[in-house]
């Protein structure tokens, strides 16, 4: 028997076998510093080395020699003193030079693991995952990750020739948490974890579901990120934010698909950078008057045409545009351009990928086991299990995330609906009511309270907004009074409604005139976004010029006119891009917006024309103070659809007031009389038909004068074809 057999004393031939196979499930119990008997020993695995030393760290003095105690790879050998220690791995072609990763005690406190298993740990990001930190004055990672079923968990990446015998992990059984630290690995490493299922079978190499930061694709591995803070220039947007995002502000949203919304076709027709977005996009916003940038999905995710509405980093921004500190540091120029970052988050399901969560331990961790209840048939995707605390929590800490670390200032939360129906796209038979017999999931309810509520605890100001496309109650009523706690829903229903009415040819739309009106039946029973979003221009829906009828000219009238009145409906307003140069193609995630068009007069009109809208909307409280405030909306022509005519007053609190005025016919009508609540001169604020936005001119000339009647005040009217005017009392003569 040689010594390092000797120094295997008590270790059973099984154990011993199990390590170098890959199979044990507790390699502390081995490897490291033990004492043998009288003896102090190390052992290490290190399959393929040659040989091995034990230096003591402070001054590589000698303390012991390991020899090969398994042909597998496992060294062993006494040692000198209990004095912290380097081994010394002779490799075929190098020399490694590395401190034990066996040698160090236990990594997570009870707290972390407590709020782990409780679902509260909100920094979740910086616990679980991989973390740059020093140990004992040993730099190094320490690895994290939530497994409970595994039989074994290993770290591997390049720095062990993603080996999975060489650096298995310790469970923290109280939690199902493994964790190791490993010295000497920096900020940039790839890696992955290797499992073994629950019976022992080998799992794909997965992903880390906490990464901060992730190869792109088509690489799945994960990046070891820095833990150096961004230095952060926003302190007064922050101070400011509450303020700045009240919803009796103004909220103007560009919804924006990173990868596409500018190409560089002299270099192969690449998207931008986070860093050429700061460059390019943020100052385009600025022009353009919006108050917020809303990105789709940036989580990372593995398949572009899901436009990342199917991520698996939920803590990692996609490494197509950069790394994480760039877009960190396009989010600080926005904020320093007085621009708000909206971002897509999606916690309603993920891919199957075999990398990525799917039975993610070798069983349904985070996805139900049942599939009628953790599977959607539409997308191909599995569904969170919220019924786990563990799970929970990591949505709650993934939302935090972005909140807390990247300073986005507003969620808004895909597939709402999806994850509130227990039968949603499902037919009789394929899903499970809920404890009460019923299709609601509650689990899902009291998620989103829940969520809600401590995103607006911790962060106030922050908006958390909902697409949500039923007639769900109380989306956006707090939770003490039974609602979701959302701050904001988008709507919808106006969405399709209006786009339906206008759709038509005005020769028909006298029989849809309810479409445009029916929306204030319901405008104050949420608080509402109204959204053009990606989903209308995608899919054979054609964009939105292409859904307007008519001729040429006509179709560029009705986008202006409806642009008008969407700005000036109760509401906050959200276009995806190409909408506001009227694009005629329809978004291609692949392909970039047609920016060309902006050298045709009629295109950079309906350009003009938003930036203006944005600019009215701004400045003026009656279209953007009273919201949600029924007295700041009074129809004045609602039931003209002999005329398609619509005219409604926009009040605040102010007494500020603004008259809207739709003509959605091509027939000009002359001496329109619309009741007012103020004599004296209007002017016009905005005339959808203006020359300057390829319109026909025909209007007021600016201003008109509103003459006393038996019931108030009169003005009467030009209504230009197909177009929307403005109008506000002449100040100057009040």
């Amino acid at each position: 028997m040689t010594i390092g057999q000797d120094c295997l004393a008590g270790i059973s031939a099984e154990a011993v076998q199990a390590l170098v196979d890959g199979r044990h499930g507790d390699p502390f119990s081995i490897l490291g510093p033990h004492q043998c008997g009288p003896m102090s020993v190390v052992r290490a695995l290190a399959p393929g080395a040659q040989k091995i030393e034990v230096v003591a760290r402070e001054d590589s003095s000698f303390l012991g020699r390991l020899e090969l105690a398994h042909p597998g790879g496992l060294f062993a050998g006494p040692v000198s003193s209990g004095r912290p220690y380097r081994l010394v791995i002779q490799w075929p072609l190098a020399v490694q030079k590395t401190e034990d990763p066996y040698s160090f005690g236990l990594l997570l406190g009870e707290l972390d693991l407590h709020l782990i298993s409780e679902g509260t740990h909100y920094e979740l990001a910086r616990c679980l995952g991989a973390q740059t930190m020093t140990i004992g004055g040993v730099s190094g990672v320490r690895f994290a990750v939530w497994a409970p079923n595994a039989r074994r968990v290993s770290v591997v990446g390049g720095f062990n020739s993603w080996d999975g015998r060489r650096h298995p992990m310790r469970l923290r059984r109280e939690a199902g948490v493994w964790e190791l630290f490993i010295p000497r690995i920096r900020a940039g490493a790839l890696y992955k974890y290797e499992l073994l299922g629950p019976g022992g079978a080998l799992l794909p190499q997965k992903a880390d579901p906490v990464a901060r930061a992730s190869e792109a694709s088509p690489g799945t591995a994960s990046i070891v990120a820095s833990s150096e803070p961004f230095v952060w220039t926003d302190q007064d947007w922050i101070a400011k934010r509450s303020e700045r995002q009240r919803l009796d502000r103004p909220i103007s949203i560009y919804e924006v698909h990173a990868g596409s919304w500018l190409r560089i076709v002299e270099e192969e027709f690449r998207s931008l950078t986070w860093s050429e977005m700061g460059e390019r996009l943020v100052p385009y916003l600025v022009e353009m008057g919006f108050t917020h940038l809303e990105f789709l999905p940036i989580a990372e995710y593995p398949f572009g045409g899901s436009w990342g509405y199917q991520p698996l980093g939920l803590f990692s921004p996609t490494g197509r545009y950069g790394r994480a500190d760039e877009f960190a540091a396009l989010i600080d120029i926005c904020h320093e351009a007085g621009i708000g970052v909206i971002v897509d988050w999606v916690p309603a399901h993920f891919p199957t990928d075999v990398w990525g969560l799917a039975r993610f331990d070798g069983t349904a961790l985070y996805e139900h086991q049942d599939p009628r209840e953790g599977f959607h048939k539409d997308w191909n995707t599995l569904i969170y299990n919220l019924g786990r605390n563990e799970v929970k929590g990591f949505l709650i800490a993934s939302a935090l995330e972005w909140i807390e670390h990247y300073h986005v200032d507003a969620l808004r939360v895909d597939a709402v609906a999806s994850m509130l129906y227990r039968d949603y796209s499902r037919n009789p038979g394929e899903w499970i009511p809920n404890r009460y017999g019923g299709r609601e999931n509650l689990e899902a309810i009291e998620f989103f309270k829940h969520l809600n509520s401590i995103i607006h605890q911790r962060n106030p100001g922050v908006l958390m907004i909902a697409e949500e496309s039923t007639a769900w109650p109380k989306v956006t009523a707090p939770p003490s009074e039974g609602g979701l706690g959302f701050s904001l829903k988008w709507n919808m229903g106006w969405m399709h409604d209006t786009l339906h009415y206008m759709s038509k040819d005005p020769v028909y739309r006298s029989y849809e005139h309810h479409s445009m009106t029916f929306g204030m039946v319901y405008a104050y029973s949420e608080r509402f976004v109204l959204p053009l979003s990606h989903d209308e221009v995608v899919h054979g829906k054609g964009s939105l010029i292409q859904k307007m009828p008519g001729d040429y000219w006509q179709r560029f009238a009705n986008l202006r006119a409806y642009l008008g009145w969407m700005w000036t409906f109760p509401g906050k307003k959200l276009l995806f891009m190409g909408g506001e140069i009227a694009q005629w193609s329809e978004w291609r995630s692949d392909g970039s917006i047609e920016w060309d068009l902006l050298d045709f007069p009629l295109h950079r009109g309906v350009q003009t024309l938003v930036c203006d809208l944005n600019a009215i909307y701004r400045e003026r409280p009656a279209l953007h103070a009273s919201d949600d405030d029924p007295a700041g909306f009074q129809w004045a022509v609602a039931d003209d659809r002999t005329n398609s005519v619509y005219a409604f007053l926009r009040r605040a609190g102010d007494s500020s007031v603004v008259l809207v005025a739709s003509n959605m016919t091509p027939v000009p009508r002359y001496n329109y009389r619309i009741r007012v609540d103020r004599e004296g001169g209007w002017r016009e604020l905005l005339n959808s038909d203006s020359s300057h936005y390829g319109g026909g001119n025909l209007g007021n000339g600016g201003r008109i004068v509103a003459y006393p009647t038996h019931s108030g005040a009169e003005l009467s009217l030009t209504l230009p074809p197909l177009a929307t005017l403005i109008l506000a009392p002449d100040e100057s003569r009040f």
